[in-house]
């Protein structure tokens, strides 16, 4: 029997020094790329299309090339081991920085394989990502050959199609499929191959809720379906579920609620494409109780809060936070200063949200310094326009692991300068 080669940690800490200590962040070489998706290949054959994790963990939506976003991910709500993370998809494209966002992701999941999960959205894609960036990104970043974009989609098709926690929430990148009503038919899908144009795998990465149907509709974006109370209703109770949370849709604020908390949209790429101007958030889920009442405790698309900073112990341990931040110096006369400053200054870059179930809150930030450095710059994203592509779901209203501090990653965020907190108002 052949033994799975396995990567030694100190290598794969060398490649988050890689990351990690430059600015602009260096991208690693091809062959270590071509080993890091053979070696975590290997492993996630022996893993199911839906994979089972349990509380606390945090559940992150897409983030697409944003990778000083996704260090702004770690900073606010702590790094792994110390945190556990469910990526939802949708990693690559659009962003200044897809090599070195999926570069990370997958060094972290092979460093630590019971901390970080990714699943699949439909950007993993050789189609999409060969028209919305990536592709283009690995040829500029790589003097012209395309063989880290060939391992890295190859690596795509071993990636899980969905995840459930805590035996309770359903979590994949898109929507529910009429071609599927239980969690078997989506574990029974040969997943290992490029995303079909229909079929449930597609649709899993592709539909979207919608609050003005109850049953199925085809979806505008020509993949996928819109799927509307009555659906999740029965999916929900078919498989003995509260709640179905994805990705996969723009949201201004950085999530949107629909049908009173049973399907959360989760977005944590903030300035999106470096324009849109939206907030992020990310899902932390803090324990496991569930209960049959109304989790919202308000009509439907609105969430809970407290006016006053803080929250009912009964629901979340913590407190509405918010962080300063301070503002790099530009000319009076700079074209971009004025609305720069505008959605910016004077404002909180992030604060706690109260969630929709016991023990479920959302971090939700703004874009981090980099990201507004790049905004700044005032270019396409690797010379495609996405004015068609963007779609927003704004208008269809913990810790885990043990504290190893002479692990690098975590170092790296201790060392990190901290924003300050200040108590934030809603």
């Amino acid at each position: 029997m052949t033994v799975p080669f396995k990567i030694p940690i100190s290598d794969l800490d060398y490649c988050l020094e890689q990351l990690l200590d430059h600015k602009p962040p260096k991208i690693l070489p091809p062959e270590t790329i071509q080993q890091l998706c053979h070696t975590l290949k290997t492993e996630l054959l022996q893993t199911p299309n839906i994979i089972s994790l349990q509380s606390p963990i945090s559940v992150v939506g897409d983030i697409h090339g944003q990778y000083h976003d996704l260090l702004e991910i770690f900073q606010i709500g702590g790094s792994p081991p110390q945190t556990n993370y469910l990526f939802l998809g949708d990693y690559v494209d659009r962003g200044y920085y897809s090599v070195e966002t999926i570069s990370l992701l997958l060094v972290l999941k092979l460093r630590y394989p019971e901390r970080v999960f990714l699943i699949r959205g439909n950007h993993e894609s050789r189609t999409i990502t060969t028209n919305y960036g990536f592709y283009t990104e690995v040829l500029n970043k790589y003097q012209g050959s395309a063989d880290v974009w060939t391992f890295i989609t190859d690596l795509f098709d071993y990636l899980p199609l969905g995840a459930t926690i805590d035996g309770k929430i359903f979590a994949c990148h898109g929507g529910l499929s009429p071609s599927c009503q239980q969690l078997d038919q989506i574990r029974a899908v040969d997943r290992f191959r490029e995303i079909p144009h229909d079929g449930i795998m597609a649709d899993l990465v592709w539909s979207d809720p919608d609050v003005a149907i109850s049953d199925f509709k085809l979806s505008p974006r020509g993949a996928g379906y819109l799927f509307g109370n009555d659906v999740i209703d029965k999916f929900c109770q078919d498989n003995n579920l509260v709640q179905m949370i994805r990705a996969h849709q723009l949201c201004n604020e950085g999530y949107t609620s629909y049908w009173k908390g049973k399907c959360l949209t989760v977005w944590s790429a903030p300035n999106y494409c470096y324009r849109c101007g939206n907030k992020a958030s990310v899902l932390e889920i803090l324990h496991s109780n569930y209960d049959s009442k109304d989790p919202t405790n308000g009509s439907d698309g609105e969430i809970s809060s407290t006016k006053h900073g803080k929250v009912d112990d009964s629901s979340i341990n913590g407190e509405f936070i918010g962080v300063n931040t301070s503002f790099e110096s530009f000319g009076d006369d700079d074209d971009d200063y004025n609305d720069y400053r505008n959605r910016f200054n004077n404002s909180s870059r992030l604060h706690k949200q109260q969630g929709v179930l016991p023990g479920q809150f959302f971090n939700v930030f703004e874009a981090s310094k980099e990201n507004d450095e790049d905004t700044l710059q005032g270019k396409s994203v690797n010379g495609i326009n996405f004015d068609d592509e963007l779609s927003t779901s704004d208008d269809t209203s913990g810790s885990g692991g043990n504290n190893n501090k002479g692990d690098f990653f975590a170092a790296f965020f201790q060392e990190r300068p901290k924003r300050q907190q200040v108590e934030y108002f809603l």
